[in-house]
């Protein structure tokens, strides 16, 4: 199954960023930029965590923004689009839109793609480019280089994912119909991520919110099959008020990055179990070209 194979590899290709990092520093750390991140799908949900971790980075004001939602310009430096392919329509158009003057940056995991060429700058990750529809490594191979980019010390990661992935998961998903993945901060980006890798590879029932808003409505349908996870920071009471409700509930016991790889794989194993083949989600294709 290539998706499993994908996530199995990602210790593996967060090394091989690891040694880019001058260069990602150089287009995605410069101090003092005030800087907008684009994407669509995933890469919009990374841009949100990235636009958090380079703005508390004391980098400068980083705003995050759906490519496919035109947005009142704001005099920003530059532009950072996000796209695994290069050849999202709609991350395409927003470029073209962009003000000359404006240095725009493209992060891809293909060099000769349509996106590529409208940009100053480009971060190629080939490497962690994927073969599956859903994405999996390439994102999370963005976010520890970008992490790293931004002075934080990210080393130990891929082998601890290593030790975490070769790890049975941590709840048995044969119960479970119903899945909620709450973050902050940085996180609450990966969140938005996990909840849809269980909509596109499994076709199941996720939500994603920002860790304590979940007391403020969506608690209300939390119950017997309901999985809660919180993605790096936890809150004790909250971990018991949905306890209350009958619903299961996983803290973070590794790296943020680690939990979504974790989110990952038991997106796979419910699509598994609902006689699903996640290399194939219905109705998606790699990329979203338009006429």
């Amino acid at each position: 199954m290539i998706t499993s194979q994908e996530i199995a590899s990602q210790p593996a290709i967060w090394r091989e960023a690891l040694t880019r990092i001058p260069e990602a520093t150089e287009l995605l750390a410069r101090p003092g930029e005030r800087v907008l991140v684009i994407g669509c799908g995933t890469s919009a949900f990374v841009a949100e965590s990235f636009a958090a971790l380079r703005e508390a980075a004391g980098l400068g004001e980083t705003d995050a923004a759906y490519a496919s939602e035109p947005r009142v310009w704001r005099p920003y430096d530059a532009v950072i689009a996000l796209t695994r392919s290069g050849t999202t329509t709609e991350v395409a158009d927003a470029l073209r839109a962009v003000p000359a003057g404006v240095r725009t940056i493209a992060v891809t995991g293909v060099a000769d793609s349509p996106v590529a060429d409208l940009c100053d700058d480009v971060l190629l990750l080939d490497f962690a480019d994927e073969e599956s529809v859903v994405q999996t490594r390439f994102p999370t191979t963005f976010l520890i280089l970008a992490r790293a980019a931004l002075g934080e010390d990210v080393s130990a990661l891929p082998d601890q994912a290593h030790a975490v992935l070769e790890a049975p998961l941590p709840i048995d998903v044969a119960p479970l119909e119903h899945f909620v993945y709450l973050g902050t901060g940085w996180t609450y980006g990966l969140a938005q991520e996990a909840a849809l890798k269980i909509r596109e590879a499994a076709q199941a029932w996720a939500e994603s919110y920002p860790l304590l808003d979940y007391r403020h409505g969506p608690l209300a349908v939390a119950g017997d099959g309901s999985l809660v996870w919180m993605l790096g920071r936890s809150d004790a009471d909250l971990a018991d008020d949905i306890r209350r409700t009958g619903a299961a509930v996983l803290t973070a016991t590794s790296d943020p990055l680690i939990e979504l790889a974790q989110a990952q794989r038991l997106a796979v194993a419910v699509a598994e179990l609902r006689g699903l083949n996640p290399d194939t989600p219905r109705h998606l294709t790699r990329s979203i070209v338009l006429d």
